[in-house]
C-alpha cells in the first residue's frame, strides 16, 4: 500500500479540528454533550488520516462524515447556540474546515 503524505490542505483539516475539538472539549466542562462532540471531531480526524491499512478503504467515507458532522454543529448552534465571542470564532473555524474536507474530497477525486 502507497504510503500517504500529507500537505498543506490535510494539515489545515488537522488543526482545524483539533482546534474546535479543543474548543468543544472547554465548553461548559464537564458537560457530556460537548465532551461527545470534541470525542467525535477527534474519532473523524483519526478515521481520515491515521495510516492504518484497515482504514484505507473508507477515507473519502471518513471525510464526508466529518464534513457533515461540522455542517450538523454549525446548524445546530444556530438553532440553539449561545452567541458569545468563543462561538462565533468556533463556528468561522468550522466553516473553514467544511470547506477544505470539500477541497480535499475534489483533489481525491482527481
Amino acid at each position: 500500500m502507497k504510503e500517504r503524505t500529507l500537505g498543506t490542505l490535510q494539515w489545515g483539516i488537522i488543526l482545524l479540528t483539533i482546534a474546535t475539538a479543543i474548543i468543544h472539549f472547554s465548553l461548559l466542562f464537564p458537560d457530556v454533550l460537548f465532551i461527545l462532540n470534541g470525542l467525535g471531531y477527534l474519532g473523524l480526524l483519526a478515521a481520515l488520516y491515521l495510516p492504518l491499512a484497515f482504514l484505507a478503504n473508507y477515507r473519502s467515507w471518513a471525510r464526508w462524515a466529518l464534513l457533515g458532522y461540522t455542517a450538523l454543529t454549525v446548524i445546530l448552534w444556530v438553532i440553539m447556540g449561545a452567541r458569545t465571542p468563543l462561538g462565533y470564532i468556533d463556528k468561522a473555524i468550522e466553516i473553514v474546515l467544511i470547506i477544505l474536507l470539500w477541497l480535499e474530497s475534489r483533489q481525491a477525486n482527481r
